[in-house]
Parts: structure tokens; sequence; C-alpha cells
């Protein structure tokens, strides 16, 4: 009898063991940002803004401009959630 999943019961793992421990004890690299995730979103908004400005009518500039709306409502939400006196949105 065989079952889903047999065909590659015999395949050799992914890692050998070594290859995880190694994997395992490398530490991520963390970033300190200098500006705030508000700040950062909304300095990329108005980058995309001035860039939309300078492309005709079309979908590319739709994009962007779609991209830096993202940007704001993000830093939006962000604040909202940051912030000391945090209600539900109505």
């Amino acid at each position: 009898m065989a079952f889903i999943g047999d065909e590659i019961a015999n395949c050799a793992p992914a890692f050998t063991l070594e290859e995880w421990s190694s994997a395992m004890s490398q530490q991520r690299r963390r970033l300190k940002h200098l500006k705030s995730l508000e700040q950062r979103l909304a300095e990329d908004s108005k980058r995309l803004r001035e860039q939309a400005k300078l492309l005709p009518p079309g979908k590319v500039r739709d994009a962007i401009l779609k991209k830096a709306m993202q940007a704001e409502t993000g830093a939006q939400v962000s604040e909202w959630l940051s912030s000391p006196d945090l209600r539900s949105p109505k």
C-alpha cells in the first residue's frame, strides 16, 4: 500500500545537522532607524508625489500615487496605534 508523500520519503533532508546548526547560530542583523516610521512614510509619500508630478497621466503615475496614498495611510495608522489615548475608529 502507498500513501501520498511516499515518493519523497526517501529523499535526502534539506539541511544536514551541521548546516542547520550553523544557520541557527547566525544572528539577525539589527537596523537602527534614525527617524520614526511616521517620518519615513511621510518622506516616502512626498517623494512619490513629486515623482508622479513629472509623469504624464497613465498607469505608472496612478501606481505611484497609489503607493503615496498607502504610505500616508500607514503613517496615520501607525500614529493612531501609538497614541496614548487609543480609541477605535468610528
